[in-house]
């Protein structure tokens, strides 16, 4: 397969947390990031690893059948030769980052 083709999903979120239903749908939210392939990439900030622009919709899809009711979610679709250009300034790659970059075939 052409690596050409990756593309990533980056899921970015802030949801509140004040009373314990607002607390049990952020953590289900996550839980279903997480269940659905996405890793966390930054603190409210998961992607995921998707071959072309239909299963990225396929994906998105899915995701908004799953938002929770209240809060500010956005998703974003890069091609993985823009994800790889992307500068850290401060800090490193968190250790997914790391895993996918080193091994190709991690990808699949």
């Amino acid at each position: 397969m052409n690596t050409s083709s990756f593309m990533r999903l980056i899921v970015m979120f802030d949801l509140p947390v004040v009373d314990p239903e607002d607390r049990r749908n952020a953590s289900h939210f996550r839980q279903y990031l997480l269940k659905n392939g996405y890793s966390m990439l930054q603190y409210s900030i998961y992607d995921r690893i998707v071959t072309g622009i239909d299963m990225s919709k396929k994906y998105e899809e899915s995701l908004k059948r799953n938002v929770p009711d209240k809060g500010s979610i956005r998703m974003l679709r890069i091609t993985e030769k823009q994800f790889n250009n992307m500068d850290i300034l401060v800090g490193y790659k968190s250790p997914n980052e790391n895993k996918l970059s080193d091994n190709p075939l991690t990808k699949f």
